[in-house]
């Protein structure tokens, strides 16, 4: 696979669930049919966005095979595959079909907080069971654990089937020093929408994104001028959907992005405990937003 396959932006898919909790797979196949008309590069499943940690492990397997026949090559597709026991992933990289698929993305362990040579251990195990090439992705926000540039480095270097990481620490000078100092082809990803530009600004490769489920055509015109280097230019496109991308986050992801698509039309707004649906206030924002900047 060409690392440069899975440069620009990636989606972060949404899991859509019916009224009564069920995975709804009508509105999965809309989804995928319009971050793709939206000129998306990649499509990432069964990341943070997709609600992944309340899935049922068959669900999981189903989703992943669905979104492989949906995609029907027309762009490469992630399959998150990570977890806080290493045995676990395994399970899950022996369990998944992931022929389809083009890449595995493999978050840090959360809960149990390992050292940084457990982090280490952690991926390269992983890497070595993987079939197919590793995205590392670093979200001490929600793990616990912040992976340094050092170890996402170490393993660059001498684990050959790691080919990038997302990077979602929100520490623009720890992106740096991987920058700086990253083998030739290892991809860095933003893991916040917000950061996109100023990041590829700085040498990085692109993103996987929770903005592009909802506004995908948008954001792509902002990416795909900073591909091309035009970085003065997709800060201008970005300014009109600044706020928006503010209000998918103001009550965290994906209650956000759910809240703006269902305002779209494109899902019903159902989340899987301990989420809970986006509020009136949020709904009301969104609906102004859309509006005043044209965002369908």
């Amino acid at each position: 696979m060409q690392k440069s396959k899975l440069a620009g932006a990636g989606a972060a898919m949404i899991t859509p669930f019916t009224a009564d909790g069920r995975v709804d797979y009508k509105a999965l196949t809309r989804m995928i049919d319009y971050v793709i008309e939206g000129g998306v590069d990649y499509i990432v499943a069964l990341g943070t966005t997709a609600e992944t940690p309340t899935l049922y492990m068959p669900e999981r397997a189903v989703i992943a095979m669905f979104i492989t026949n949906q995609i029907a090559g027309r762009v490469p597709l992630v399959i998150g595959c990570g977890g806080n026991s290493t045995s676990e992933v395994l399970d899950q990289l022996r369990e998944f079909d992931l022929r389809g698929a083009d890449a595995i993305l493999s978050v840090t362990p959360y809960y149990n907080k390992p050292s940084q040579e457990g982090l280490y251990q952690h991926f390269r195990t992983v890497s070595e069971h993987s079939p197919l090439p590793v995205i590392l992705y670093n979200i001490p926000g929600r793990s616990g654990v912040n992976m340094t540039a050092e170890t996402t480095l170490r393993l660059a270097r001498e684990v050959p089937n790691i080919i990038g990481i997302k990077e979602a620490s929100g520490n623009i000078e720890q992106m740096q020093r991987i920058l700086d100092n990253r083998p030739e082809g290892f991809l860095v990803l933003s893991g916040d929408d917000a950061m996109t530009i100023p990041l590829m600004r700085r040498g990085g490769d692109g993103v996987i994104s929770v903005a592009a489920n909802a506004f995908p055509r948008r954001f792509m015109q902002c990416v795909n001028l900073a591909k091309q280097g035009a970085f003065d230019r997709a800060e201008e496109a970005y300014a009109s959907l600044r706020e928006a991308v503010e209000a998918l986050f103001a009550e965290g992801n994906p209650v956000g992005v759910k809240c703006a698509l269902s305002v779209m039309g494109l899902i019903g707004d159902t989340m899987r405990l301990p989420l809970v649906p986006g509020t009136a206030a949020l709904r009301a924002r969104f609906e102004k937003l859309i509006a005043e900047y044209d965002l369908h």
